[in-house]
């Protein structure tokens, strides 16, 4: 089943002058695949800074799909996060940037941790269902609703290949939330 999310954006530019007034609108449609529900109970995490996952280890061999996933996405490239010392998922300087908030820092799109959780940012209802579906936590800062965190979550660590197509499909949503693409996680793998 196919959701399509549907987002208008309203600009106005005012110079001081009625006349001067200019509307412009933009339309971006972007289609999802309806999560699936997690099965297994939800890890646990903290619920404050550092925001990490209590009680969820990496398998190995789904882990380092993950990475070699994330790394094919073409204009994502690995550096050092800006956060502690995490695998940091940065897009390159030829990426178009669509929507800069959705970025931590300059152009860090989420980072991994060492336990195969990370954090990135999701257009905010893909985030209520990744979070409603048993995918993602809110982070702390999103919770207590802090201007621009609204739709950062941490994705649990996947723990089997059929959980990481899900978590690397929000990967890649978080993808193309910033930079306005239409790439489809299944092309990459």
């Amino acid at each position: 089943m196919m959701m399509i999310i549907t987002a208008f954006s309203l600009m106005i530019s005012c110079s001081g002058d009625d006349k001067d007034i200019k509307i412009s609108d933009t339309l971006t449609s972007t289609e999802y695949e309806q999560l699936p529900l997690r099965v297994g109970e939800r890890p646990k995490t903290t619920y404050r800074i550092p925001h990490y996952q209590l009680n969820l280890d990496l398998v190995t061999e789904v882990h380092e799909e993950m990475i070699r996933r994330i790394y094919n996405i073409s204009g994502i490239e690995e550096q050092p996060s800006m956060i502690r010392s995490w695998q940091g998922l940065s897009l390159e300087d030829n990426i178009e940037i669509v929507n800069p908030q959705a970025l931590i820092g300059d152009r860090e799109l989420g980072h991994v941790h060492d336990d195969g959780s990370l954090h990135i940012y999701l257009e905010p209802s893909r985030a209520i269902e990744a979070i409603d579906s048993g995918w993602a936590v809110s982070h702390p800062f999103a919770v207590e609703g802090r201007e621009d965190w609204e739709g950062y979550v941490m994705l649990y660590t996947p723990q089997s290949i059929e959980e990481l197509n899900v978590v690397f499909q929000l990967i890649v949503d978080a993808f193309n939330y910033v930079t306005g693409q239409q790439v489809k996680a299944t092309d990459i793998y």
